[in-house]
């Protein structure tokens, strides 16, 4: 599907960072309908382009690979040490209150709603995200919230799951926003609009930036 082709912001010999659609995987999952995906059509053009990290299928933005297993490694180890910086942008219902905060809240696999995650105090792992407001617009329930977040922990869903529990929920998404929400918007309203981070082999720090497309 054409409109679903990754852009590759950059490549060298170590490195690849695409710049994935909405709508794509970003690697295979169960079923032979689901191999499409950001990884294999990156590897199409460099065969050794092994993915670093993942954002979830609904979700648009930069990603990074890593060309070879100790690209890779190294890549692990920086993403293990939180020396990966990424920055996101979301539209979310309703108007924040601050301008600026945090969400500290332990994320865990809901085994009654797969694939939903939820708040578990108990059980789960901690996870962590800063967030600011960029614009507020609206009233009522066209009130909506353009916000940047910094995820400092990387959990699945982390973004959609922190953002509800504060009472807005992302535009579009199909998990954790009302029914309404995904009939109103094609499609989830968050981009990994940034990515930082040290070249695993020349040692020099780069930055990448998406636009944003909503």
């Amino acid at each position: 599907m054409p409109h679903l082709a990754p852009a590759i912001v950059h490549a060298d010999d170590a490195i690849v960072v695409a710049d994935k659609p909405s709508g794509l995987l970003s690697q295979p999952a169960r079923g032979e309908e689901r191999q499409d995906c950001l990884e294999l059509r990156v590897q199409a053009q460099f065969p050794d382009a092994l993915l670093v990290h993942r954002l979830d299928m609904a979700t648009s933005g930069l990603i990074l690979l890593a060309r070879g297993p100790e690209m890779l490694r190294r890549m692990n180890h920086a993403f293990a040490q939180r020396t990966v910086g990424k920055r996101y942008v979301a539209v979310v219902h309703g108007l924040v209150a601050g301008d600026r905060g945090e969400i500290d809240l332990p994320l865990a696999a809901d085994p009654d709603a797969n694939p939903r995650q939820r708040v578990d105090r108990e059980h789960g792992r901690r996870a962590l995200t800063r967030y600011r407001v960029i614009e507020r617009r609206g009233e009522g329930e066209g009130a909506m919230s353009r916000v940047e977040l910094e995820p400092v922990t990387g959990r699945t869903h982390q973004l959609r799951v922190h953002l509800m529990s504060l009472g807005h929920p992302i535009l579009g998404d199909v998990l954790y926003a009302p029914a309404r929400s995904a009939q109103l918007h094609a499609r989830l309203h968050l981009h990994a609009a940034a990515i930082a981070f040290i070249h695993p082999e020349r040692r020099i720090a780069m930055t990448f930036e998406s636009v944003v497309p909503f």
